[in-house]
């Protein structure tokens, strides 16, 4: 029986404005199985990106618990990788250089953790530009140096916030192709946030529909569709059986 690695249990989560109280988040309930790839989809502001924070540890629940591998969430987990929607990448260092910032920072041994490096660049189809300077890079470049970074410590789970929010739809396409083969070869349990459905339906195992805010869980849609998956997937009956309902769920219109 495959385990739960991620418990979210009942969890409320409120903020304080300048001038009134936030309720991001409220009665919000999920597991995440080991390797099982998540997307979480919903209207902006729904409190999305919120959970990824409550989940790493960077911010605690009002209400509620969560847990990893049985153990209560406290503060921040070293096991987890992140990346976002802006890659942040220091304009001084090459990409190699940002790749391994995590690992000094950390006071980790840097020729180990070079040696992961440049076999990740060589998956994420980057080998040739570890010594590149991000002005140097395209956006999509970018954001696959970012992907490395999240992953340099061969963290257990990887949450990703919108990584590919700002890129254009064709860059877009080729990244998720790349996150599904570094899924698939490094074998991590992910988290993905994304406001785009056809992404969501094409990069998970399984989808988790948000409400708009205060957020909470409203629908989850199973995906049944054969792996390595393919980009002529997004075109066939079944993959846009699975947005259709996720559009329903959301309350939106589907047109073909």
């Amino acid at each position: 029986m495959v385990k739960d690695v991620i418990v979210v249990d009942n969890v409320t989560i409120e903020y304080y404005s300048k001038k009134s109280k936030v309720l991001a988040v409220k009665d919000v309930s999920f597991t995440v199985k080991d390797r099982e790839f998540v997307s979480i989809v919903g209207p902006s502001g729904c409190g999305k990106s919120t959970i990824l924070r409550a989940i790493s540890g960077l911010i605690l629940p009002t209400k509620g618990e969560i847990y990893i591998h049985g153990k209560l969430v406290k503060g921040p987990q070293r096991g987890i990788g992140m990346a976002f929607q802006n890659p942040n990448l220091l304009p001084w260092r090459t990409a190699l250089k940002n790749v391994l910032l995590p690992v000094e920072i950390l006071g980790g041994n840097i020729k180990e953790y070079e040696r992961r490096a440049i076999e990740l660049f060589e998956v994420v189809g980057l080998k040739g530009f570890e010594n590149k300077y991000p002005w140097e890079l395209s956006g999509g470049m970018q954001q696959r140096v970012s992907l490395i970074r999240a992953l340099i410590y061969n963290p257990e789970i990887l949450l990703l916030d919108e990584p590919f929010g700002a890129l254009d739809a064709l860059t877009r396409e080729e990244l998720n192709l790349v996150l599904q083969k570094l899924w698939m070869t490094e074998k991590k349990t992910v988290l993905f946030v994304t406001h785009d459905i056809p992404e969501a339906v094409f990069l998970a195992d399984r989808v988790i529909v948000f409400k708009a805010r205060p957020g909470k869980v409203i629908h989850e849609e199973y995906i049944d569709l054969p792996r390595p998956r393919t980009l002529d997937m997004k075109t066939s009956e079944e993959f846009l059986r699975y947005v259709k309902s996720i559009r329903e769920h959301l309350g939106l219109s589907y047109k073909v």
